[in-house]
This record gives structure tokens, C-alpha cells and sequence, in this order.
């Protein structure tokens, strides 16, 4: 396709792609009438969509408004690529098993898998660490939700504790990736000295896969249970605006950055707050909230990492780093949606606000 484009400059659709390669069917491959052809029809439809967001970021590179990298659709690899393929058409799914074109009928293993009568747009099946997932795609009507609380959140992203609201709460970090590195490097131990193409190699790498499968599980799982209780609890809830990509530079803190999912706890919150009706303040990525004072606004700018206790030289205010940054996060979501009528539709006041927080939590001294 790559080829074609530069030697004759017309852009690929999926339907010309589709016609090359049922040309070369009978021929190159045969085994292809063995399978649904949806899957490779949504192939190419993806590779239609890959092409235009590529010609899309060219126009918009030439007009300036495009600051990244360019680069044509490359092709995926089959041994480092997610074994998944699409499907469409006539797809049911019944209480314990869902029917796939060409595939028929196939037993879930979870057998509370709820029959919708939405309409059916798609399915997915995808393979991860030896085990075989079917996810399906939906189109359905939904009233717009009303938010369960009228109580507002700030919430204070980190390391060693996942999350700490500004209320007390707070979310303990898995740190999956950190707690399987010694079974991690013996396994790529012991995949480096078996042969290449090997039956034990092969046994190797699926140890490895379903380790790697275990860690993504159990980092999803926190993410999840973090933002579900967020949307379900709260009317307004207020994050910074990390920069994930720059904290990651940082080769000290860049795997446990990584390891904390911060940025898809971000993306989390923005599908489950429209689905819950829930605000979500996004507070700008250079709001000093953990080094300003939550009572009286006093900054300190000599605080570093190091630093586990806020400590204000003008009040007098000490106050665990995390909490004092979640109430400040909270504070200033509350200045920008309006300080007065908005922050108390949210059942905060926002005179009261540090009596508030200080009436629940000890002061730490």
C-alpha cells in the first residue's frame, strides 16, 4: 500500500484493499475461505482509518498545527502484536455462550454474561497469556444519569499511596510491577539460556506472558475500584492535569510512574464521569498544590520530594504532603467553577472548607 501511494499518489481505501486480496486468494491464500472474511475486512478498515489520521496530521503539520512526528502506518508483527481479530454480522449472546460467525457457538467461561437487546455492532476476540476473551460492542440509548452525591473531591494522585483524597481517604498503591521483578528477571534468565525455537523456550514465554498478564490484571483492578468509587460518591471530583509523558524522563521515577497507571486512571474518569453525571475538574498541570498552604495560601518553594509533611512557616499548619496537596486540588476546582454558588451546590462551603477538612482529620504534629 506504501508503495502504491508514492508511485501513483492515491490514497488506499478499505474497499480497493479488499479487492486486491480477494484476487489473491485462490492463489497466496488459500486458507482464507476457512475463516470469516470480517476479519479481514476490519483489518483493512482499520487500515483505512490509520491512513487517514495519517494524511489528517500532514494537512495539519503544514498549517502549523501539529508539533509531533509523522510517520506512515507501519506493519504490525505477528509475534509481538495482540492476537485479536473483529467480526461482524450476525453475532448473539445468549446467558453463558455467544454465537460468532463461522466460529458458531462457544461456551463462556463466566456464565453471569447478561443477554442485551441492544443493537450488536461488533465482536472482538482476543487471546492474552493463553487465555481467550470475546469483547462486544453495543449501540444503546441512556437517559442522562443524575450524580448519587452532591459532595465534591479533590484527588491526589501518587506513588506510594495511589490516591489521597482530600477528605482522609486513601487508596493504597498495588505496585504489581515492583513486587514480581524477581520472578520476572528469573524467567528472561531462563528464557536467554533456552534455545531458540525450543519446546522449553516456548514454555518459558508463556510463564513469562501470563506473569506480565498477572501484573496488567491486578494494576486494572486498582484503577478501576479507585475511579468507580470516585464517580459512584461524589458530584464533583478534581485531579491535576499530570504530565505523564515528561515524568517518565525521570529514569528514577520512570517505572514507578509507569507501575502507578496514572494515565489511565485519568482516562477512566473521563468515560465513567459521563456516565455517572459527574464533574471533572482538571486543575492545570503547574497549580503548586503540594507545596502552597491549604489554610492560608502560603507557598513553599524550597520543599522537595523528600519532604512527607507540609509544614507552613506563616500559620503553623502541619499536615501529611498528600492530604494538604488533595485539599488544595479540591480548593482551586472549587475557585473555578464559581467559588460561591458552585462550591456550595456541592455541599462544601467555601469559607468553611479548611473547618471542615480539620474538624475530620487530626492535625499531624
Amino acid at each position: 500500500s506504501q508503495e502504491a501511494y508514492r508511485a501513483t499518489g492515491k490514497r488506499p481505501t478499505a474497499i480497493d484493499l479488499h479487492k486486491e486480496l480477494n484476487a489473491l486468494k485462490k492463489t497466496d491464500y488459500p486458507w482464507m475461505y476457512e475463516v470469516s472474511k470480517c476479519a479481514m475486512q476490519e483489518a483493512l478498515r482499520d487500515l483505512e482509518k490509520a491512513y487517514k489520521n495519517f494524511f489528517r496530521r500532514v494537512e495539519l503539520k503544514k498549517q502549523g498545527k501539529w508539533k509531533g512526528k509523522l510517520g506512515f502506518p507501519t506493519f504490525k508483527k505477528k509475534s509481538k502484536g495482540i492476537g485479536s481479530f473483529r467480526l461482524t454480522g450476525s453475532i448473539k449472546v445468549l446467558r453463558d455462550a455467544v454465537q460468532l460467525p463461522r466460529l458458531g457457538r462457544m461456551r463462556l467461561h463466566e456464565h453471569d454474561f447478561i443477554p442485551t437487546t441492544a443493537r450488536i455492532l461488533s465482536a472482538t476476540v482476543s487471546e492474552e497469556a493463553g487465555r481467550w476473551f470475546v469483547s462486544i460492542q453495543v449501540e444503546e440509548e441512556q437517559e442522562q444519569l443524575t450524580p448519587p452525591a452532591t459532595t465534591a473531591i479533590g484527588v491526589d494522585l501518587g506513588i506510594k499511596t495511589l490516591a489521597t483524597l482530600s477528605d482522609g481517604v486513601t487508596f493504597e498503591n498495588p505496585r504489581a510491577l515492583k513486587h514480581a521483578q524477581k520472578r520476572l528477571r528469573h524467567l528472561e534468565r531462563q528464557k536467554s539460556r533456552r534455545k531458540l525455537g525450543s519446546k522449553n523456550r516456548k514454555k518459558t514465554c508463556r510463564k513469562l506472558a501470563k506473569q506480565h498478564a498477572r501484573i496488567a490484571r491486578i494494576r486494572k483492578d486498582a484503577a478501576h475500584k479507585l475511579t468507580t468509587s470516585l464517580c459512584k460518591n461524589h458530584a464533583l471530583v478534581a485531579i491535576e492535569d499530570l504530565h505523564v509523558a515528561g515524568m517518565l524522563n525521570n529514569h528514577k521515577l520512570a517505572q514507578a510512574v509507569s507501575d502507578s497507571n496514572f494515565g489511565e486512571i485519568r482516562r477512566q474518569l473521563e468515560y465513567k464521569a459521563v456516565w455517572h453525571g459527574v464533574h471533572l475538574v482538571k486543575i492545570d498541570r503547574f497549580y503548586p498544590s503540594s507545596k502552597r498552604c491549604s489554610a492560608c495560601g502560603w507557598q513553599d518553594d524550597e520543599q522537595t520530594l523528600a519532604d512527607r509533611l507540609f509544614t507552613c512557616h506563616e500559620c503553623g499548619l502541619v499536615l501529611d504532603r498528600d492530604l494538604n496537596a488533595a485539599i488544595n486540588i479540591l480548593q482551586e476546582a472549587l475557585r473555578t467553577t464559581g467559588s460561591s454558588s458552585g462550591s456550595h451546590a456541592y455541599g462544601v462551603g467555601s469559607s468553611g472548607l479548611l473547618e471542615c477538612q480539620q474538624a475530620k482529620l487530626p492535625t499531624l504534629k
